[in-house]
């Protein structure tokens, strides 16, 4: 099979394509072949950043990056609950190696769900990781029908899935984006906030939750627009001033970072399949311009999800 190995971090050249053996099976595990990939910001930020890609995967090289698959299973070890010919989608070994950059991944069966028949592969391999991270970040802060809600960066991957879950559960929902994504996030259901054009804190205040995705002063400003004892999601890592303000408000403040689980998965499926939950696909290239869906994603601006498929 083909797959992209990285020997070490750097420029998008980097990632080189070769020819390795596909997978063996572990116990537990199925054989994907893949037909779509997912491109999220710790992959380029892996790629590129040495300390990011040392984190994840120690002094390891080189490796095979990515977590975010849909496909077809191939081969399924004894006592998995699929078959071959099951079209799957998942978040596989997330934090650790997916191997997901490759014609064919071997995937706990625990990290998979079945692929609504009503989506394709590029819609399915986007609403992993991110569509995770904000399932996970929504259910970890137990969000309530009502609540006053705020999403910053309500265009991108994370934010897009986060505002249409908080909508699903009956919340009165906000978003911060650039003024270009304003219909987008419209289109979620979301209250839009132009964050060049206004102070989103001057738009809205008194949140029950905010689900924050953006670092620095947005970070700080959100504490300030939250309620006493109202909570913050987010999954930057907050420091120890904005844990203090947050502390000195009241505010339950909550950093995640997002964990491979099957059944998660079989949630946003289900949501799928009903229509409460797409994926917004921005781009799609192949999967020999992989390189070039890194440097798409790194350019920002991005709604949705930028997808790489294979044939």
């Amino acid at each position: 099979m083909k797959a992209y190995f990285l020997k070490e971090a750097g420029p998008v050249e980097n990632l080189q394509l070769q020819e390795t053996p596909i997978p063996e099976l572990k116990a537990g595990e199925v054989l994907v072949k893949v037909k779509a990939i997912s491109i999220n910001p710790v992959d380029y930020k892996a790629r590129g950043n040495d300390g990011v890609l040392s984190w994840i995967y120690q002094d390891v090289r080189p490796i095979i990056l990515g977590w975010d698959i849909s496909g077809v299973v191939e081969k399924v070890d004894e006592g998995t609950n699929f078959q071959v010919g099951d079209e799957v989608f998942g978040m596989v070994n997330f934090i650790g190696f997916g191997n997901a950059y490759a014609e064919y991944v071997a995937a706990p069966a625990s990290h998979l769900a079945l692929k609504p028949a009503n989506i394709s592969f590029e819609e399915a391999a986007g609403a992993t990781l991110a569509a995770l991270t904000a399932l996970q970040g929504i259910n970890t802060a137990g969000v309530k029908a009502g609540a006053k809600a705020l999403v910053h960066g309500a265009s991108g991957g994370v934010g897009h899935y986060a505002a249409q879950l908080l909508v699903n559960l009956g919340a009165d929902v906000y978003g911060t984006s650039s003024s270009n994504s304003k219909d987008f996030v419209e289109s979620l259901g979301v209250k839009h906030i132009d964050y060049s054009a206004q102070r989103f804190e001057d738009v809205a205040t008194d949140f029950d939750f905010v689900f924050n995705t953006v670092p620095g002063e947005t970070f700080i400003r959100s504490i300030d627009a939250a309620k006493p004892g109202g909570s913050i999601l987010s999954i930057i890592n907050p420091s120890e001033e904005i844990q203090a303000k947050a502390a000195a408000k009241d505010v339950n403040l909550e950093y995640i970072l997002v964990a491979s689980n099957g059944e998660d998965m079989k949630t946003l499926a289900d949501l799928m399949a009903a229509g409460k939950v797409k994926t917004n696909v921005e781009e799609v290239f192949s999967f020999e311009n992989l390189p070039q869906a890194h440097t798409r994603a790194a350019a920002g601006n991005v709604k949705g999800k930028i997808i790489v498929t294979l044939s």
